[in-house]
């Protein structure tokens, strides 16, 4: 493979098809049909892409792995936000880690209780590239009054804020992964820091990874099990989002056990807010949190602790993904 296979660099040329290639673990590979590309980079901590694609619209791609798609982004971000936003009865203050494309933030304003959305990603050329490329995902979140934006590390900007501070924190990172910037943000060190900075009745949730019966056992249990050794209750659900090619995991953790997150309310509070969603409702809600037999036998027999000395990851950022021509 050269250097120019592997990461796609000018082969546009008109002639024939340019898909791209990502692989995913040894004898698997995803393949996009690549109509063009829109950004290619290199920031400081990773390698940034948005392509346009025959099936999912533009795809934001980082390191060689597809982090969102146009088509179906907000199954994901739906998911991850507003199981949270809608369990909590007043949310005034929110704090983001990652969410770079701002689609969680577009996500989280739209409550209108929220007062002041904290979000703390590291890579501002992703933000950057997002506003000017992408700017479906922010759909104008970023001007929004009650944003403060911060380009930063997320541990770091969340131990910098009071404790007691937040109603919810959304952690919308990548992958744990091994030589990426994120897996300390899945330990329980991390999370005991997270946990004094909510306030009573607070709520946390984070992306967790695959979690189909063949992939959960990675990260998705783990976490949930890692999270039991900081919080009294702890909810694992799933969603199966199409760009990912998998049902994909998040965990939600409380510290008052006493919040109700069978759904029974969520249309009643959406609809005091204002709030119509294009995926999220009372019946998709049970149907997250309805867990399959085998996911709830491993979340059962968990024991595996994440921590910083011992981490565990989904898979290396090597993935030689890039374009190739037909």
């Amino acid at each position: 493979m050269t250097e120019q296979q592997k990461y796609g660099k000018d082969i546009f040329n008109g002639k024939g098809e340019n898909w791209y290639h990502e692989l995913i673990e040894d004898g698997l590979a995803l393949s996009y049909r690549v109509d063009e590309v829109y950004h290619r980079g290199k920031s400081e901590f990773q390698e940034i892409e948005v392509v346009q694609t025959h099936a999912f619209g533009k795809l934001l791609i980082t390191d060689g792995l597809m982090q969102s798609s146009e088509h179906d982004e907000y199954v994901y971000h739906e998911s991850l936000v507003h199981p949270a936003l809608t369990a909590h009865g007043n949310p005034k203050r929110v704090f983001i880690g990652g969410g770079g494309e701002g689609a969680t933030l577009r996500e989280v304003l739209r409550h209108p209780s929220v007062e002041e959305c904290v979000m703390v990603d590291i890579d501002g050329d992703v933000v950057n590239m997002c506003r000017e490329h992408t700017p479906f995902y922010s759909a104008g979140a970023y001007e929004d009054s009650r944003t403060r934006l911060v380009i930063g590390d997320a541990k770091g900007g969340l131990e910098s804020e009071p404790d007691g501070s937040f109603d919810v924190i959304i952690m919308d990172l990548s992958d744990p992964l091994d030589g990426g910037p994120c897996y300390q943000l899945y330990t329980t060190d991390f999370y005991r820091i997270l946990s004094k900075k909510l306030a009573p009745g607070g709520i946390f949730v984070t992306q967790s990874g695959c979690a189909s019966v063949r992939d959960a056992h990675h990260v998705f249990s783990p976490i949930n099990h890692t999270l039991k050794q900081v919080f009294p209750k702890v909810y694992g659900y799933t969603m199966c989002v199409p760009s990912f090619t998998s049902e994909w995991g998040f965990n939600l953790a409380v510290n008052d056990e006493n919040i109700d997150l069978s759904g029974a309310g969520v249309d009643d509070v959406l609809a005091a807010r204002g709030l119509s969603m294009k995926f999220y409702d009372a019946i998709s809600h049970r149907r997250m949190f309805a867990l399959p037999k085998p996911l709830r036998t491993l979340i059962d027999s968990e024991k595996r602790v994440m921590t910083v000395e011992n981490p565990l990851f989904m898979c290396s950022t090597d993935t030689h993904a890039g374009i190739f021509e037909g």
